[in-house]
Protein backbone atom coordinates (compact mmCIF):
# COMPACT_ATOMS: atom_id res chain seq x y z
CA UNK A 1 0.00 0.00 0.00
CA UNK A 2 0.78 3.69 -0.92
CA UNK A 3 -0.68 6.17 1.06
CA UNK A 4 -0.47 9.95 -0.10
CA UNK A 5 -1.59 12.95 2.08
CA UNK A 6 -1.37 16.44 0.31
CA UNK A 7 -2.18 19.17 2.39
CA UNK A 8 -2.74 22.40 0.05
CA UNK A 9 -3.53 26.12 1.18
CA UNK A 10 -5.33 27.48 -1.73
CA UNK A 11 -5.30 31.91 -2.00
CA UNK A 12 -6.16 34.65 -4.47
CA UNK A 13 -4.15 37.14 -6.15
CA UNK A 14 -5.85 40.11 -3.58
CA UNK A 15 -5.07 37.37 -0.41
CA UNK A 16 -1.12 38.18 -1.26
CA UNK A 17 -1.02 40.55 1.44
CA UNK A 18 0.77 40.02 5.00
CA UNK A 19 -2.97 40.23 6.92
CA UNK A 20 -3.63 37.15 4.56
CA UNK A 21 -0.46 35.81 5.00
CA UNK A 22 -0.57 35.79 9.09
CA UNK A 23 -4.53 34.09 8.32
CA UNK A 24 -2.78 30.89 6.01
CA UNK A 25 0.48 30.27 8.59
CA UNK A 26 0.99 27.47 9.80
CA UNK A 27 -2.11 25.82 7.78
CA UNK A 28 0.52 23.56 5.71
CA UNK A 29 1.11 20.97 8.45
CA UNK A 30 0.48 17.34 8.28
CA UNK A 31 -2.79 15.88 10.06
CA UNK A 32 -3.49 12.92 11.07
CA UNK A 33 -4.52 9.94 8.62
CA UNK A 34 -8.52 9.36 9.05
CA UNK A 35 -9.42 6.16 10.80
CA UNK A 36 -10.02 3.31 8.96
CA UNK A 37 -8.20 4.08 5.79
CA UNK A 38 -9.61 2.57 2.74
CA UNK A 39 -8.62 -0.09 1.10
CA UNK A 40 -6.47 0.36 -1.94
CA UNK A 41 -3.23 0.16 -3.90
CA UNK A 42 -2.78 3.46 -3.25
CA UNK A 43 -5.03 5.15 -0.82
CA UNK A 44 -5.11 9.32 -1.36
CA UNK A 45 -5.96 12.00 1.86
CA UNK A 46 -6.43 15.66 0.34
CA UNK A 47 -6.84 18.52 2.56
CA UNK A 48 -7.95 21.69 1.19
CA UNK A 49 -7.58 24.75 3.25
CA UNK A 50 -9.44 27.83 0.71
CA UNK A 51 -9.72 31.23 1.32
CA UNK A 52 -12.23 31.14 -0.14
CA UNK A 53 -14.15 28.97 2.26
CA UNK A 54 -12.53 31.14 5.60
CA UNK A 55 -9.56 28.39 5.20
CA UNK A 56 -11.57 25.72 6.90
CA UNK A 57 -10.13 22.67 6.30
CA UNK A 58 -11.71 20.46 3.78
CA UNK A 59 -10.87 16.50 3.68
CA UNK A 60 -11.69 13.86 1.22
CA UNK A 61 -9.75 10.31 1.02
CA UNK A 62 -10.05 8.34 -2.22
CA UNK A 63 -8.48 4.39 -2.46
CA UNK A 64 -7.60 2.74 -5.98
CA UNK A 65 -4.58 1.64 -8.24
CA UNK A 66 -1.17 3.92 -9.05
CA UNK A 67 -3.10 5.76 -11.53
CA UNK A 68 -4.91 7.76 -8.78
CA UNK A 69 -1.47 9.40 -8.25
CA UNK A 70 -2.02 11.12 -11.32
CA UNK A 71 -4.38 13.61 -9.78
CA UNK A 72 -1.41 14.81 -7.79
CA UNK A 73 1.05 15.20 -10.55
CA UNK A 74 2.72 12.27 -9.69
CA UNK A 75 4.02 8.80 -11.04
CA UNK A 76 4.56 5.61 -9.08
CA UNK A 77 6.26 2.80 -10.14
CA UNK A 78 6.85 -0.26 -7.85
CA UNK A 79 9.72 -2.24 -8.61
CA UNK A 80 10.78 -4.96 -5.98
CA UNK A 81 11.04 -3.65 -2.38
CA UNK A 82 10.96 -0.16 -3.83
CA UNK A 83 8.41 2.70 -4.52
CA UNK A 84 9.75 5.13 -7.11
CA UNK A 85 8.39 8.94 -6.63
CA UNK A 86 8.08 10.92 -9.93
CA UNK A 87 6.84 14.55 -10.32
CA UNK A 88 5.06 15.11 -13.48
CA UNK A 89 4.69 18.36 -15.30
CA UNK A 90 1.64 19.93 -14.13
CA UNK A 91 -0.50 22.74 -14.85
CA UNK A 92 1.14 25.30 -12.96
CA UNK A 93 1.76 28.61 -14.74
CA UNK A 94 4.57 29.25 -12.36
CA UNK A 95 7.16 27.98 -11.78
CA UNK A 96 6.69 26.95 -15.44
CA UNK A 97 6.44 22.78 -15.79
CA UNK A 98 8.88 21.01 -16.75
CA UNK A 99 9.99 17.00 -17.47
CA UNK A 100 9.28 14.42 -15.31
CA UNK A 101 11.63 14.76 -12.34
CA UNK A 102 12.56 11.95 -9.85
CA UNK A 103 11.58 12.83 -5.95
CA UNK A 104 12.45 10.19 -3.87
CA UNK A 105 12.86 6.01 -3.88
CA UNK A 106 11.06 4.67 -0.94
CA UNK A 107 11.79 1.71 0.89
CA UNK A 108 9.21 -0.67 2.74
CA UNK A 109 7.94 1.61 5.95
CA UNK A 110 10.09 4.46 4.55
CA UNK A 111 8.01 7.98 4.23
CA UNK A 112 8.97 10.85 2.27
CA UNK A 113 8.18 14.50 2.09
CA UNK A 114 7.52 17.15 -1.24
CA UNK A 115 7.22 20.45 -0.58
CA UNK A 116 6.04 23.09 -3.54
CA UNK A 117 4.01 26.08 -4.27
CA UNK A 118 2.32 27.09 -7.42
CA UNK A 119 1.13 30.05 -9.37
CA UNK A 120 -2.01 28.49 -11.44
CA UNK A 121 -4.66 30.86 -13.59
CA UNK A 122 -8.03 28.88 -14.16
CA UNK A 123 -8.45 28.91 -18.41
CA UNK A 124 -7.23 31.53 -20.84
CA UNK A 125 -10.92 33.22 -20.92
CA UNK A 126 -9.68 34.20 -16.54
CA UNK A 127 -6.96 35.82 -16.13
CA UNK A 128 -7.35 35.72 -12.51
CA UNK A 129 -4.29 34.19 -10.55
CA UNK A 130 -4.79 31.91 -7.56
CA UNK A 131 -1.96 30.34 -5.44
CA UNK A 132 -1.41 26.99 -3.61
CA UNK A 133 1.20 25.67 -1.01
CA UNK A 134 1.18 22.02 -1.45
CA UNK A 135 2.95 19.75 1.59
CA UNK A 136 2.68 16.13 0.36
CA UNK A 137 3.83 12.64 2.01
CA UNK A 138 4.20 9.36 0.94
CA UNK A 139 4.10 6.53 2.93
CA UNK A 140 5.32 3.20 1.43
CA UNK A 141 3.89 0.42 2.91
CA UNK A 142 1.86 0.72 6.38
CA UNK A 143 1.60 4.30 7.73
CA UNK A 144 0.33 4.93 11.93
CA UNK A 145 -2.57 7.64 11.55
CA UNK A 146 0.02 10.22 13.33
CA UNK A 147 2.97 8.97 11.19
CA UNK A 148 3.32 12.20 8.72
CA UNK A 149 2.60 14.72 12.28
CA UNK A 150 5.08 13.23 14.42
CA UNK A 151 7.68 11.31 11.98
CA UNK A 152 10.51 12.17 10.45
CA UNK A 153 10.76 11.81 6.86
CA UNK A 154 13.33 9.38 5.45
CA UNK A 155 13.41 11.36 2.26
CA UNK A 156 12.77 15.03 1.57
CA UNK A 157 12.42 17.45 -1.50
CA UNK A 158 11.48 21.33 -0.89
CA UNK A 159 10.88 22.57 -4.69
CA UNK A 160 8.90 25.70 -3.14
CA UNK A 161 9.97 29.24 -4.87
CA UNK A 162 9.04 32.51 -4.44
CA UNK A 163 5.83 33.35 -6.03
CA UNK A 164 5.33 37.43 -6.35
CA UNK A 165 8.46 37.76 -8.43
CA UNK A 166 11.80 39.47 -6.84
CA UNK A 167 14.47 37.34 -5.03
Amino acid sequence: MIVIQRVRVRWSAAGRGAPQANARRGLVRPVTLPDPLPSGEVVFHDVLSDEAAGYARRDNVSAGGLKLARDLALWLSLDGPAATINRLPGRAAYPRPRASTRLFTLAHGQVGRYRANFRFTGCMCDPSWYYEDWLVHVGYGHVRGDRFVHGEPDRDVDERVHLYGGR
